[in-house]
């Protein structure tokens, strides 16, 4: 796969352009926001264009602030969205409808599609009291490390 270095505007500007355009756009996401699901620099994910149907569970790039954003939608009412990363344990945005650029509607983890389309992440969601802890064995603990039992 050919790759390339864009500032972000520029980068942002040919996903949304390819969206609007009713193409699926692929892309490396950078930051653990949405760790362990998405991981930074290493998994890819497809972005779709968002159709009128966006429900909770679903992991969408919107637009806030100037900044791009891929996060879980957490609470829907009417036009007003409110998403939070998987691997965060607070803080959320709130955001609306029309400030979504896409959805996202596979994972690719080692250069499979592993996720097609992505779980809403209901357990992952009813776990938040507990994220703290789990999100912090996950970051000391590699695969490797089980890799001599």
């Amino acid at each position: 796969m050919d790759k390339m270095t864009l500032a972000n505007s520029e980068f942002f500007a040919t996903v949304e352009d390819g969206i609007a355009r009713g193409k699926n756009v692929t892309i490396i996401p950078k930051g653990n926001s949405m760790m362990p699901f998405i991981r930074s620099g290493k998994d890819s994910v497809i972005l779709s264009p968002a159709g009128d149907e966006i429900a909770v569970g679903d992991i969408v790039l919107f637009k806030l602030g100037g900044r791009h954003i891929l996060h879980r939608i957490i609470h829907v009412e009417g036009d007003r969205l409110t998403s939070m990363g998987d691997g965060n344990i607070r803080g959320k945005e709130h955001f609306h409808r029309r400030d979504v650029v896409a959805v996202v509607t596979g994972i690719r983890r080692s250069g499979r599609l592993e996720f097609t389309p992505p779980g809403r992440g209901i357990i992952w969601r009813a776990l938040l009291p507990f994220r703290r802890i789990i999100l912090g064995v996950y970051r000391r603990v590699k695969p490797s490390d089980f890799a001599s039992l």
